[in-house]
């Protein structure tokens, strides 16, 4: 680590998929039809070693329809477009802000929302 290099973290190469049970007499007719498991990771993150999540503790951002215990996937990597959600600090906490395309006030930026994970319980 002394070196100054940056070490990147890189993805598993272990396979998740479930593996074949070893039977005797006949087979089930849905044996053959296995699907692999669905890795989150691979599916929405873009840039692994920028990218956070963080739960929401409380209902002050509803105005934006993130609630308690939603889960936010933050990408520090990605430039703000207008109308995206991003985390800004602001008075010295993070808040939520939708990205105006003319705004006025300088917003110290610390990564754009990328997605939103609802329970549905």
């Amino acid at each position: 680590m002394k070196s100054g290099k940056a070490n990147l973290v890189e993805k598993s190469k272990k396979s998740y998929r479930v593996a074949r049970p070893k039977q005797t007499g006949f087979s089930s007719p849905a044996t053959h039809y296995t699907e692999p498991r669905i890795d989150l990771n691979s599916e929405l993150i873009n840039n692994p070693s920028a990218t956070f999540y963080v739960r929401v503790i409380d209902n002050s951002f509803s105005d934006f329809n993130i609630l308690e215990n939603d889960v936010l996937i933050i990408d520090k990597s990605i430039t703000p477009n207008p109308n995206q959600l991003a985390v800004v600090i602001k008075e010295g906490a993070f808040q939520i802000e939708r990205i105006q395309e003319n705004m006025v006030q300088e917003l110290q930026l610390w990564g754009v929302i990328t997605y939103i994970i609802k329970s549905t319980l």
